[in-house]
C-alpha cells in the first residue's frame, strides 16, 4: 500500500437503538461482496467473542465467512488460510492482511495508509461519541481526510 492513501469513513449512528456490531456485521458483509479481505478491530476479546457469535445471524439469511484473528494466525500456519473476514484486537493489526480495517476500538488506527480503507462506526449516544470526534482529529493530522456518512 506504500503511497497509497487510505480512504477513511466514518458512519455515524443517528438511531440509539442500532448497534455499531450489527453495522460492522454489514458493512463487513459489503466488503466480501467486493472481494475485500477486511477486519473488525475491537477493543478486547469481550467483543472479539460477541462480534464472533453475531456474525452467525447478521445480516439475516446469509453468512459471513469469518474468524478470530488467533484462529486466523493458526489457519495460515497451517496452510489453511484466513477466513475473509478476521475479528481481532489491535495486538493483530500488524499480522493483517486486511484491505478494511472496520475500527470499533476506542482509539485511532495506527499507520493507517497500511490499508485501502478504514470505516470507523460512531455510536448514537453523544456521551460515546467523544472517542470518534479525537479518532477523526488524529486522522486529519496524519494527512487523510475522513469522510462522516450519518446512517438511519
Amino acid at each position: 500500500m506504500a503511497g497509497d492513501t487510505c480512504q477513511v469513513d466514518f458512519y455515524v449512528l443517528q438511531d440509539e437503538e442500532k448497534s455499531v456490531e450489527h453495522l460492522a456485521c454489514q458493512l463487513a458483509m459489503m466488503a466480501w461482496e467486493q472481494g475485500l479481505r477486511s477486519m473488525l478491530l475491537t477493543s478486547g476479546e469481550g467483543q472479539v467473542k460477541k462480534l464472533d457469535e453475531l456474525m452467525w445471524s447478521v445480516p439475516a439469511g446469509r453468512f459471513l465467512p469469518h474468524q478470530p484473528a488467533a484462529q486466523a494466525a493458526k489457519d495460515i500456519a497451517a496452510t489453511a488460510g484466513p477466513a475473509p473476514v478476521t475479528i481481532g484486537t489491535m495486538s493483530d493489526l500488524d499480522n493483517s492482511a486486511a484491505e478494511v480495517i472496520i475500527n470499533l476500538d476506542l482509539h485511532a488506527v495506527p499507520r493507517p495508509d497500511r490499508f485501502k480503507r478504514l470505516l470507523e462506526l460512531v455510536p448514537a449516544r453523544d456521551a460515546e461519541r467523544e472517542a470518534s470526534r479525537i479518532k477523526f482529529r488524529t486522522y486529519r493530522e496524519v494527512g487523510l481526510q475522513p469522510v462522516s456518512h450519518k446512517m438511519g
